[in-house]
């Protein structure tokens, strides 16, 4: 869910396109633009698109808590992200979120394996953590979940991920398959 929460972050977020940049960014850009217009628009991009779009978006905007993010589609909602994620901020922004047993593993920016299931109902998104790990230690979902609320809180935009999150730009549907995604508004 980070990194998809992450997509979704960065699509809020962005205004103007950088000078330099692959054509998948342009794309994902176009279609923002396209989103943000109002007009009727169907899309479907692969993961290729939004890893390198996510990349160029941290690069202009650092986003806190996480360091970078990679992610995976696969068919009926499923996504599998690979998040570097900040723990050292994690707990100074929530004390007591990294269990005692877990501190001396899940401290400064670490890559974690999330999987998860999400759903889109009428314009907004909830997701469950199927599982988690970091390296081969199993992380429990309830603590994913918490530390995901933690770094969404913590964006500009203030997100809370204990409530459906609307989708922006208008987008009422998101979808996956096999390496992609797709939506529409």
């Amino acid at each position: 869910m980070l990194v998809l929460l992450g997509f979704l972050l960065f699509a809020a977020g962005e205004v103007t396109p950088p000078p330099a940049q692959p054509p998948s960014v342009g794309k994902v850009l176009d279609l923002f633009t396209r989103l943000r217009s109002g007009k009727k628009t169907d899309f479907v991009l692969t993961e290729t698109e939004v890893n390198e779009y996510m990349v160029s978006a941290l690069k202009r905007q650092p986003r806190p808590g996480l360091q970078s993010s990679q992610i995976k589609f696969f068919p009926k909602n499923y996504v599998t992200t690979f998040t570097v994620v900040d723990f050292d901020a994690v707990e100074k922004w929530k004390p007591g979120t990294i269990p005692t047993l877990l501190r001396p593993v899940l401290t400064g920016k670490k890559t974690i394996w999330v999987d998860l299931r999400f759903q889109s109902t009428d314009a907004r998104l909830t997701y469950t953590v199927e599982k988690a790990y970091f390296e081969n230690v199993w992380l429990p979902a309830s603590l994913v979940q918490k530390m995901i609320e933690v770094v969404a809180a913590r964006q500009p935009e203030h997100y809370d991920t204990t409530k459906p999150l609307p989708l922006p730009f208008g987008l009422r549907d998101l979808r996956t398959s096999d390496k992609t995604i797709s939506g529409n508004n």
